[in-house]
């Protein structure tokens, strides 16, 4: 697999060498190479080139990286900074600013109303770094997406997907099991209908899809918010 600071990434837009040169990053650059070799070899659809499936598998892989990566909401390519907002599970929708406040990726994802002795994973304790660190060294080959079927086209783009890796490392005290962890969802994205770009985006999926096989392995005492982890055997979806 290429490398994109090399030459561009094979599923994801606005990663050209130019592109990458000129965008603020996190972290520098992120590479794919790891994630797009899991997603090739366990994917369940291929879809072919031009589809609408294809499409907008694409556009979520491009959208995942601007939102995980990109420093600058002004580098947004897929959205439109101004108009934006991200809506998970029904909770109030977020800004970027907003969801950077929270620390992005997996915890604005994660956000729950769930006591904090319940809670298996605590976004209100995790930074963008920390949680970063923590789901990387789960999923050590990558957490993959695919798009599994799209029900309608722009302006709504509503879809469901697939996002998986595999439990290689440790979670909160609970030893890796290898197991193949999976979590399923539908997606919607809103496009505005003069610039193309999203204006909203909102997903429904049960986050112990993804919680709950993390906790199955033997634990080594650790806790989690002060509270030992044999009271938080059921991260509901709240």
């Amino acid at each position: 697999m290429t490398s994109l600071v090399g030459g561009g990434d094979k599923y994801r837009d606005y990663l050209s060498d130019e592109e990458v040169k000129n965008t603020k990053w996190r972290n520098g650059p992120p590479s794919y190479d790891a994630v797009d070799k899991l997603f090739e070899q366990e994917r369940t659809h291929v879809w072919s080139e031009g589809s609408l499936e294809e499409k907008v598998q694409t556009l979520l892989k491009t959208w995942e990286m601007e939102m995980v990566h990109k420093a600058d909401p002004n580098d947004f390519k897929t959205v439109d900074p101004t108009k934006f907002k991200k809506i998970v599970n029904g909770r109030k929708g977020l800004t970027p600013e907003e969801s950077a406040k929270l620390g992005g990726g997996y915890n604005t994802f994660l956000q729950t109303s769930l006591p904090e002795n319940l809670r298996v994973y605590n976004p209100d304790e995790e930074t963008f770094e920390s949680s970063q660190r923590v789901f990387r060294s789960i999923f050590i080959r990558g957490f993959a997406i695919e798009v599994l079927h799209v029900y309608s086209g722009p302006p709504e783009i509503v879809y469901k997907f697939r996002h998986w890796g595999h439990m290689e490392g440790p979670f909160k005290g609970h030893a890796a099991t290898g197991e193949l962890v999976e979590l399923f969802g539908i997606g919607i994205f809103e496009l505005d209908k003069e610039s193309n770009k999203i204006v909203k985006a909102e997903f429904f999926f049960d986050r112990g899809e993804l919680l709950g096989p993390l906790v199955k392995g033997e634990r080594n005492g650790e806790t989690t918010s002060g509270v030992a982890l044999d009271s938080s055997k059921c991260p509901f979806m709240k």
